[in-house]
């Protein structure tokens, strides 16, 4: 019996979204549903002709099925998650397959960096003073300071934790696991790019859960509640926002909100309610502001965007460095990417 092949079999049909039943009617060569649950039970692995026709079914390179890095994903959380359960197995599958070919190129290259958390030892969380305290604590040990934070991504990746970047349905916005028990993991949703501001504040978010412990006499919408409190300390610190507006006020203007996001990368609706939770405006006026912009249509859409860097290049760079020093070829490169070896030369081209 081959676990392994099976393992991977399983996987790739899970990330098409396919059952048994699609695998044996979508390919071209009669192989019956029968044979195709054998394959996935280990019991038999199909020959060439077949692994290259479901290599282009399941869109994933011959080599896919036959990848020995494994991973093992925890109990996953979810921000935001209104997708079918066939949907949301699919998500999974990403997670682990990305990881997989991120560990193997780790794993390449030598590289061991096991993740320390900054957090581990501050008390279990109950209110917005634990989680803004927290987020104070987290710019010291990180040395990050009180100014606007450039690119999450590549911040939390230079603190060993993973963070990718899926391809998922609109309900989908993040997620945070470990994996194989240590890896501490982050995924955000691609489909998101046009919205930066989105992503930091989802990467942030679901860093609160990874790092933070929580009263267990917290509600689920409580818990959730002060991991988005998290993230708008950590993007803009109490100082910074009581800096640039001022410690208390009757209105705050569209063109105002506008800069300040632009410069800390932070949604004007996020810097609003940073601003009530550090009573520089009342709650009157948080509910005033928010009917306001659900009456200009700019509760999903703001007039003003966040244009800044939201992406990490160290998977790339760890594939170019492995390249470089001669311990991958192009073919095990384009691999690693998952790529067919024409689209990655192209790819190379214009990194």
């Amino acid at each position: 019996m081959n676990s392994n092949f099976a393992d991977r079999f399983k996987s790739a049909r899970l990330l098409s979204g396919f059952s048994l039943q699609d695998v044996a009617d979508k390919l071209t060569k009669t192989v019956t549903r029968q044979a195709i649950y054998r394959y996935e039970k280990g019991e038999v692995i199909p020959d060439s002709e077949t692994i290259a026709e479901l290599s282009k079914l399941f869109n994933v390179r011959p080599d896919f099925f036959f990848n020995t890095t494994v991973v093992e994903i925890g109990e996953v959380s979810y921000r935001k998650l209104k997708i079918p359960a066939k949907e949301e197995t699919r998500i999974k599958e990403q997670t682990k397959d990305y990881l997989s070919r991120y560990l193997e190129l780790e794993d390449l290259l030598g590289i061991k960096a096991p993740f320390v958390n900054p957090l581990k030892d501050y008390p279990k969380v109950s209110d917005y003073g634990n989680v803004n305290t927290a987020a104070d604590l987290l710019r010291e040990k990180w040395n990050l300071g009180t100014n606007a934070l450039s690119n999450i991504a590549a911040l939390l990746e230079d603190k060993n934790i993973k963070v990718l970047k899926l391809n998922a349905s609109t309900g989908f916005d993040g997620l945070q696991t470990y994996a194989n028990g240590t890896i501490p993991v982050i995924a955000y949703n691609e489909r998101q790019l046009n919205k930066k501001d989105r992503i930091r504040f989802t990467l942030l978010h679901e860093l609160a859960h990874l790092l933070l412990k929580f009263d267990s006499s917290l509600s689920t919408n409580q818990i959730e509640k002060l991991c988005h409190q998290f993230a708008g300390a950590v993007l803009m610190p109490e100082s910074a926002i009581k800096q640039e507006l001022g410690e208390f006020r009757h209105r705050l203007s569209i063109n105002e909100l506008g800069k300040i996001k632009q410069q800390y990368g932070i949604s004007m609706q996020a810097i609003v309610m940073r601003a009530n939770v550090c009573k520089i405006v009342t709650d009157n006026y948080k509910r005033q502001f928010f009917e306001w912009m659900e009456e200009n249509g700019w509760r999903t859409e703001e007039p003003v965007n966040y244009e800044g860097n939201e992406e990490s290049g160290r998977f790339d760079q760890l594939i170019f460095r492995a390249l470089v020093e001669e311990l991958i070829s192009f073919s095990k490169a384009a691999a690693l990417k998952n790529m067919s070896l024409a689209d990655f030369k192209e790819f190379s081209k214009n990194i």
